[in-house]
């Protein structure tokens, strides 16, 4: 498990492989176009979701549990997050098809915010090497800090807004337990740094 994890090339395959797997379960269980593209785009979503979560908490794991499995995670954290960017972009084209061809129109307000967590993506994903961290030095931080947690966020409001909604509460049961405690096991990580750091 820590080999096949430990290939550069296993996080981008898997994002690659769950978006398109996403877009195929979608384009079967659909009845209508309309149902079709509607579905691959959620489910596009939901499987990008998994391989932020590792981007998210490769550190935060290593230092919770440190092993073999946890230090593979964190040695290829920059290549799950370009995973993440590739399923999120097949997530985006799938999006774009629902929208477009059958709508209905979103609210300017979801336009802004969604676009700005793809902008966060793009430029992530284009910095997520040595050259741009020489190159921008601690700014490279604050955006890979920001820009991470921007994406959390929106993801959150996502799902969480659905526990309001009787036919979509399930999801939202389903994925926003999955990013608090993400976010929980960031803070706990976190404390216990500072406190080796200060202890």
């Amino acid at each position: 498990m820590t080999s096949w994890l430990e290939q550069r090339t296993t996080p981008l395959l898997t994002g690659l492989a769950a978006g398109l797997a996403a877009v195929g379960a979608g384009l079967l269980a659909g009845a209508t176009p309309a149902e079709q593209a509607l579905l691959a785009a959620r489910w596009t979503a939901r499987t990008a979701l998994p391989m932020f979560l590792v981007a998210y908490l490769a550190s935060s794991l290593v230092r919770l549990w440190p092993g073999g499995l946890t230090r593979a995670l964190l040695r290829r954290r920059r290549q799950w997050g370009l995973g993440f960017a590739i399923a999120h972009a097949v997530h985006l084209a799938a999006l774009a098809v629902n929208v477009l061809l059958f709508g209905p129109a979103r609210p300017w307000q979801t336009l802004i915010g969604g676009g700005l967590a793809y902008l966060f993506v793009l430029l992530l994903a284009i910095t997520s090497n040595d050259a741009s961290v020489r190159r921008l030095g601690p700014a490279w931080l604050w955006l890979h800090r920001i820009g991470i947690h921007y994406i959390w966020l929106i993801f959150f409001i996502s799902y969480a807004s659905r526990l309001a909604v009787p036919d979509k509460m399930l999801t939202g049961l389903t994925f926003t337990p999955l990013l608090i405690g993400a976010l929980i096991l960031r803070l706990l990580s976190s404390r216990r740094r500072t406190s080796v750091i200060t202890g």
